[in-house]
């Protein structure tokens, strides 16, 4: 049998990792993470922008550490080890560090929204997306609460709601690329990733509905410029 000493699971590397906040980010900025990170190398980023990046990134980190800690206290109490004194002490060391891992990974949310501060208030607001009626009640279900599950038996994902509604995960995946809503990637599926609007998923909800027959998508409104990290000259 395994002993627990000999088992180090293997972090993700940081640029995989992606944190709860990162739709808010891309959506202040209107750039992808990745896009920033390249501007921030490139020494291409204003003072704003480029503390936001380094508290990103900070946070990246914190959310591996997290992971890492969880996928070892897992392993831990997988039932492949002899429960003994062994065991139990480094299952007390690993949730310890799992807690500090959490904290630091708390404090670096903070530094990060804090950071979002500026830049957001400087952001023009963007008009509402229109939508269709079918994504404007997936909307509307998700602000009652909302889960991302997977089904154990299947392995199939979806969306279930406080009003009962499900909604499939093709479609969650349709909102997230239309910056709609987002998902708490710090969860694991298997126990429910929270999922909530973003600002502009919340717009949508907040604007007034064109009149047209039930079912029907409104004519599109044409999108105001993002705010975007302007590159030094």
């Amino acid at each position: 049998m395994t002993s627990p000493s000999s088992f180090t699971p293997v972090p993700s590397p940081a640029r995989k990792m992606l944190t709860a906040l990162d739709h808010r980010i891309e959506a202040a900025v209107g750039r992808s993470i990745e896009q920033l990170w390249r501007y921030r190398d490139g020494g291409l980023l204003d003072a704003p922008h480029a503390a936001l990046v380094d508290a990103h990134r900070a946070l990246v980190r914190a959310e591996t550490a997290v992971t890492f800690h969880r996928v070892l206290l897992a392993r831990l109490a997988s039932g492949q080890f002899p429960v003994d004194g062994l065991l139990l002490e480094r299952i007390d060391r690993t949730v310890g560090q799992l807690e500090e891992a959490a904290d630091e990974r708390d404090a670096w949310q903070d530094k990060v929204r804090q950071a979002l501060v500026p830049i957001e208030a400087a952001a023009p607001k963007p008009v509402p997306q229109q939508v269709s009626a079918k994504d404007f009640a997936a909307l509307l279900a998700i602000t009652q609460g909302a889960k991302l599950h997977e089904n154990l038996i299947t392995q199939r994902l979806a969306v279930a709601t406080g009003s009962r509604t499900r909604i499939s995960y093709r479609q969650l995946r349709h909102l997230e690329g239309a910056g709609l809503v987002q998902r708490d990637t710090s969860h694991p599926v298997h126990a429910g990733q929270p999922v909530t609007l973003t600002d502009a998923g919340r717009a949508v909800l907040a604007a007034p509905r064109p009149a047209g027959p039930p079912g029907t998508t409104p004519p599109p409104v044409p999108a105001a410029p993002q705010a975007a990290a302007h590159p030094r000259r």
